[in-house]
């Protein structure tokens, strides 16, 4: 599977990346396991959780569960926890079963790492990302209502430099490898990349946000930002929580699935959106292809692209990603998405 540059920090990620925010609530551990050994095997050297993991739901009794399905996967095959990178998430601010949603800081920096080496079985992070800023985000449909003007500059600008302050003492103790962003702004991330180039703690290497072909808004300011300071993209969502797969078309709603838990999707759950997954469900009919393959065949196409973040609830699911692992799209293909993109932007 090819792999691309992680920022500048010499790591090299394939791809497409397992994520795992169902193991421990929709996947059991057995299976987790399975997947690790699968996804391996098939080329796939990069692996994302979080320290809130499981989802679906989240709750007070099974945070941290997954780091825990990962790092007992780590113990029983201790020959391999170099053959991949790891990627986990500091929660930060809001979240209440968390440190009591305290906001990401030197206060909770330390610790954080400390709970997810210990639940993930290993003496390192590989790529250490904060889930959220501190200061708010426009992710998670939060664009129809973010607003930033309560955020005070010189508050905002000393908040990061005791972040970097914080990663860089833990980068010299090795705990961690590098430092990526999640649910970032364009401001936000060249921020990051003032302050680490002015010397105050280590570059950001990668920035998750959400992106799809029902999720574009990564396309105007950070696309430019990602490719020209080389922070490449990881994709969460790819396949739109499922919207892209078909399987909701309808009204239908399979048993187990995300939906049946989250009726809303996130946010996602709107009229439009079924519109648009129509457009792109008929374009992979027209070409015979799988719309599954075709939507992560799609992401790798983006030129800022560094992985697109997976979830297979099931072996199966992670079975048939794989069988269209290897897919490229043709320039016809990709017109045809982008003017399905045209005629339904933004769909929720």
């Amino acid at each position: 599977m090819k792999q691309n540059p992680l920022g500048r920090t010499g790591i090299q990620v394939s791809e497409l990346c397992l994520g795992t925010m169902t193991f421990g609530t929709q996947t059991s551990e057995a299976e987790g396991h399975a997947q690790m050994d699968v996804a391996l095997g098939a080329g796939i050297n990069f692996v994302d959780t979080a320290e809130m993991y499981p989802v679906n739901p989240v709750s007070k009794e099974t945070i941290g569960r997954t780091e825990e399905i990962l790092g007992n996967w780590n113990a029983a095959n201790p020959a391999r926890r170099g053959d991949y990178v790891l990627a986990s998430k500091h929660s930060g601010e809001g979240l209440r079963h968390v440190r009591e949603g305290a906001p990401i800081s030197s206060q909770t920096i330390a610790g954080a790492i400390e709970g997810s080496l210990r639940r993930l079985q290993t003496d390192y992070i590989d790529l250490y990302q904060f889930h959220w800023p501190n200061r708010g985000s426009y992710m998670f449909r939060q664009n129809w209502h973010y607003d930033p003007s309560g955020n005070v500059h010189p508050e905002v600008i000393a908040d990061m430099e005791d972040c970097l302050d914080a990663l860089q003492r833990e980068v010299d103790r090795g705990t961690i490898r590098a430092f990526g962003l999640s649910n970032e702004s364009a401001w936000g991330t060249s921020q990051w990349l003032r302050l680490s180039e002015q010397g105050l703690g280590p570059r950001v290497a990668s920035i998750q946000n959400e992106y799809s072909l029902v999720c574009r808004l990564y396309d105007t300011d950070l696309a430019e930002l990602s490719l020209l300071e080389d922070v490449g993209l990881m994709a969460f969502s790819p396949l739109g929580t499922g919207l892209l797969t078909g399987k909701y078309q309808n009204g239908a709603v399979p048993e187990g699935s995300r939906r049946s838990i989250s009726p809303g999707l996130g946010g996602r759950h709107s009229e439009r959106v079924y519109d648009a997954v129509d457009a792109y469900l008929a374009i992979a009919a027209e070409h015979g292809l799988d719309p599954v393959h075709m939507a992560l065949a799609w992401c790798k196409t983006r030129p800022f692209m560094m992985s697109a973040i997976f979830g297979a609830t099931t072996m199966a699911q992670l079975e048939h990603v794989l069988a269209g692992a290897d897919l490229e799209l043709s320039d016809e293909v990709v017109r045809a998405l982008n003017e399905a993109h045209r005629s339904h932007p933004m769909p929720y």
